[in-house]
């Protein structure tokens, strides 16, 4: 029998359903990595972040916030001239400022991970939903932490992304309860 999966029916798609979203993350470059390319995915579907995410991770260092944080105009260009990432200036502008700002938090929390997990006390919020249908898009947190943050500068952190990246990150597990993750996450 066929497992049940609350998205996904290609293999890049089921391996991030199956081994990614909706796990706790608290590695800081990891959390920097979902934070970029939840912003990179605005108003675009997700399997298309996924399907250019290890060309991302050429291009970005690996994700490493402290040399993406240091990219000047050529590196700039350099990123706009690369058809295997989402070639948007306004989404790569944000990643440098954003990779700047998570320095000053990491610098001022210790870890980003301190910081972002202490919106949920650092324990996952469990949905529990039936159907997408009942799912929301924001929640107050999400509302929170996406103020916040752009109180601080960050670029692409609307209350619809943050949302998205704690789901990505597991701050949030909304697998559906009929999920095959589901079950085991429990």
């Amino acid at each position: 029998m066929e497992k049940f999966r609350c998205f996904g029916d290609t293999p890049i798609y089921i391996d991030y359903h199956d081994n990614e979203w909706g796990r706790p993350v608290h590695d800081d470059r990891k959390l920097f990595e979902m934070l970029i390319l939840e912003g990179a995915q605005a108003g675009l579907s997700w399997i298309t972040v996924l399907k250019k995410r290890e060309a991302y991770r050429v291009a970005f260092d690996n994700f490493d916030p402290a040399k993406v944080a240091l990219y000047d105009d050529t590196k700039v260009q350099e990123l706009l001239a690369n058809e295997g990432i989402i070639r948007n200036r306004l989404k790569i502008n944000a990643a440098i400022i954003n990779a700047k700002l998570f320095l000053e938090i990491q610098e001022k929390h210790g870890s980003f991970d301190k910081f972002i997990w202490s919106y949920v006390d650092h324990t996952p919020v469990v949905g529990g939903w039936d159907s997408f249908d009942n799912m929301p898009v924001t929640t107050p947190i999400s509302d929170k932490i996406s103020k916040d943050l752009k109180k601080l500068g960050f670029k692409f952190v609307g209350s619809t992304i943050i949302y998205s990246f704690m789901q990505a990150v597991g701050m949030v597990n909304d697998h559906l309860k009929s999920c095959c993750v589901w079950e085991n996450w429990l």
